[in-house]
């Protein structure tokens, strides 16, 4: 007789030594949202890898999200989610996303690429439906 195993929704913890450059904002409609850079320029690579978590707060389920990301300096949009929608060349993007959201889920966006010149932190996150 085979068993099928019980679904367990994954969880996602943060390690208070991996919080520095977090940038994390709250209150902006149902999602709250947070971003860090988890890779830099190196030898060979010269863009910035960021990390995009939403935690979707809410009692009605979604198909689309826009993703909105400041900087302080001007970027280039490389790739990213479902595709940007406006700002390149700037310091906020607007990047589409095309998440299915139930009323609690999460998003995990571990590779919206961007270019720009050394020293880029960000400064804004928010993801509204």
């Amino acid at each position: 007789v085979a068993r099928m195993k019980m679904y367990e929704k994954p969880v996602i913890t943060v390690d208070a030594g991996l919080a520095e450059g977090v940038y994390a904002a709250s209150g902006a409609g149902c999602y709250t949202a947070s971003a860090y850079i988890h890779q830099t320029p190196q030898t060979g690579r010269g863009d910035y890898r960021i990390q995009v978590n939403g935690r979707h707060s809410a009692d009605h389920t979604r198909e689309a999200q826009v993703l909105t990301i400041s900087f302080n300096r001007n970027v280039t949009y490389v790739s990213g989610g479902a595709g940007l929608i406006s700002g390149n060349g700037t310091s906020t993007l607007k990047v589409k996303l095309s998440y299915h959201q139930n009323p609690n889920d999460n998003i995990g966006l571990g590779d919206l690429v961007v270019t720009a010149d050394q020293g880029l932190a960000i400064t804004g996150v928010s993801i509204t439906d």
